[in-house]
């Protein structure tokens, strides 16, 4: 498969077709997002339980002749201060996701991006200056407002350009995932960087096939 170069035209690119020529795996992609958000769930909240809650556990009176309700423990559920009934404790929300279907997940959706030509490969990607501006007009002849950077090595310029708009975002290829990856509508990658990634797909590839 080739692909056409953005900033250069008269360019192409050569992509594998064993990586990037997938089906949309609809299933497998929700299973991997998934996973990959219930990794940033914070399962912490907590209560103590009868038997955690401070406190003696001596019997506050005895249990009769008293006119009183028998007591076991200042501890109990029913008494102030007490330990919770069904106490709430942390939970781990982390599923499981070998290896070869986050890999396959990430060809899937790449491949639909390219379908869709929602890829755009550039040669080189570059602003003179740190500002905002000089980026906006750079990515003017993208009519979407959601827009990812993906870049082989961190590039000063276009970070800091892009730290002042809510709708560019700007990472380097080691950092992508599946989320970022359908978060946008338009994706800018470097060829270097989409090199990088194919070759990492292809080294699992490889292994799997």
């Amino acid at each position: 498969m080739k692909l056409v170069l953005k900033d250069d035209k008269s360019n192409f690119i050569d992509v594998s077709d064993a990586l990037f020529n997938k089906s949309f795996n609809k299933i497998l992609i929700h299973q991997v997002l998934v996973s990959y958000m219930s990794r940033n769930r914070k399962g912490t909240k907590s209560q103590k339980s009868k038997s955690e809650v401070s406190g003696s556990g001596k019997k506050p009176w005895k249990q009769k002749g008293t006119g009183r309700a028998r007591v076991g423990s200042i501890r109990s559920p029913l008494w102030r201060s007490g330990g919770v009934t069904f106490a709430y404790k942390k939970k781990n929300y982390f599923k499981k996701i070998n290896k070869k279907m986050y890999k396959s997940a990430i060809r899937s959706i790449f491949s639909e991006l390219i379908r869709k030509n929602k890829l755009l490969i550039f040669n080189t990607f570059d602003i003179e200056l740190p500002k905002t501006k000089l980026l906006i007009n750079k990515l003017k002849f993208i009519k979407f407002n959601k827009i990812l950077i993906i870049l082989d090595n961190f590039n000063k310029n276009v970070f800091l350009a892009a730290r002042n708009t809510k709708q560019i975002n700007v990472i380097e290829n080691r950092f992508i995932n599946p989320l970022i990856l359908v978060s946008y509508e338009k994706i800018i990658i470097t060829v270097n960087a989409f090199k990088k990634i194919e070759n990492s797909l292809y080294e699992i590839s490889r292994k799997n096939f």
